[in-house]
């Protein structure tokens, strides 16, 4: 009977990773993606809105990456909106601004609290036909705006982009950066097979006009995350036409958590997200990483038959070639070493963190 399971989860993590690397190479070898710059131009308006909450520190940086953007200044507009802030975000982000004219600083009039307030109250500011959503602790890179004019002239709805973090030498950087990589392959790929099921906040755009047409985010309140996965999800759900941006030039950068707790913090709201994803998204994720998750404890079984410790290794020699071939696509570098430890410890944490989403009460911070 152990031998029948070992036979039928080799089969189906072939499977999956056989589907799993078509789609990569289709994504990679897509014209216009991972190094190869669009030239085309367009007059595309956009409006950028970010909503920031206890940001005095890092709202500077942002504003200052925005005005450095490779886009004609008549042509798009900054938003800012403090969420209540209980610094001097508010006053730090007038000042930085001053009297530039396509940047204005508003408090949340909403009587409700939480980023998607903040957000909805933005975007009801904005003049613009498209709007693009970033966070306050990022550094958008020069062509971020012009890589989105590009694709939202074939017509799309929603697009979202990379957003790598910033890579140092602690370890828990490492293991959030692994963790980033991991997913945005993951995510990149499920798009291309027609599931896509999450995007980066950070680097999340849409048409204005579609993000009223399914009630802006009034559908994902479920939980005070997901402003961009659930909005997605509610795209996905009227048939909206959805694109990845991978233009060169155009990622939008952040620093990790400095700290175990805050990562886990972190993820722990990330994971809660995921409870409310479309039946579609849930398969295809819980059949990729279930069988991962399968094979990486696989040698536990060993003592029943050898032939147990096998999996294992096909899911290590998977994981540091499916790393080493595209990881310099993100930006990031990791060694054979590191990838076969960061790759144990990314699935040791999807466990934590979905037992941390299961029982953790998560807050707008």
């Amino acid at each position: 009977m152990l031998f029948l399971f070992f036979l039928i989860l080799i089969f189906l993590f072939l499977i999956i990773n056989l589907q799993f690397y078509i789609s990569i190479k289709n994504v990679f070898s897509s014209k216009g993606t991972f190094g190869e710059k669009n030239v085309q131009t367009s007059e595309t308006k956009f409006s950028v809105v970010i909503a920031a909450k206890n940001e005095a520190e890092n709202i500077p940086s942002l504003l200052s990456s925005l005005k450095n953007l490779d886009y004609p200044e008549d042509y798009f507009e900054v938003i800012v909106i403090d969420d209540y802030s209980t610094d001097n975000t508010f006053s730090v982000a007038q000042s930085y601004v001053g009297k530039t004219k396509n940047f204005s600083v508003f408090r949340n009039d909403n009587e409700r609290t939480g980023k998607k307030s903040a957000l909805t109250f933005g975007i009801s500011k904005a003049v613009n036909t498209f709007v693009l959503i970033t966070d306050a602790d990022c550094r958008p890179e020069p062509s971020w705006i012009k890589a989105f004019s590009n694709k939202f002239i074939e017509g799309y709805d929603f697009l979202f982009g990379i957003a790598p973090f910033y890579k140092n030498k602690s370890l828990i950087n490492h293991i959030a950066c692994f963790e980033n990589l991991r997913s945005s392959i993951l995510t990149l790929t499920a798009s291309k097979l027609g599931l896509p099921y999450s995007a980066a906040a950070r680097n999340f755009g849409f048409r204005k006009s579609s993000f009223e047409k399914i009630k802006g985010y009034s559908n994902t309140l479920e939980t005070l995350s997901g402003d961009d996965d659930l909005l997605l999800r509610e795209a996905v759900k009227n048939k909206m036409k959805i694109g990845i941006v991978t233009e060169k030039d155009s990622f939008v950068y952040s620093s990790t958590k400095n700290s175990l707790k805050e990562y886990l913090n972190q993820k722990s709201r990330h994971t809660k997200t995921s409870f409310y994803y479309l039946r579609s998204s849930k398969i295809f994720l819980a059949l990729w990483h279930l069988t991962n998750i399968a094979f990486l404890f696989s040698p536990v079984l060993s003592f029943t038959n050898i032939v147990f410790i096998f999996p294992f290794f096909l899911k290590m020699i998977s994981d540091i070639i499916l790393i080493k071939s595209h990881q310099k696509k993100f930006n990031y570098e990791f060694n054979v070493l590191q990838i076969i430890y960061l790759q144990i410890l990314y699935e040791i944490f999807l466990i934590i963190n979905f037992i941390n989403a299961l029982f953790r009460k998560n807050k707008w911070e």
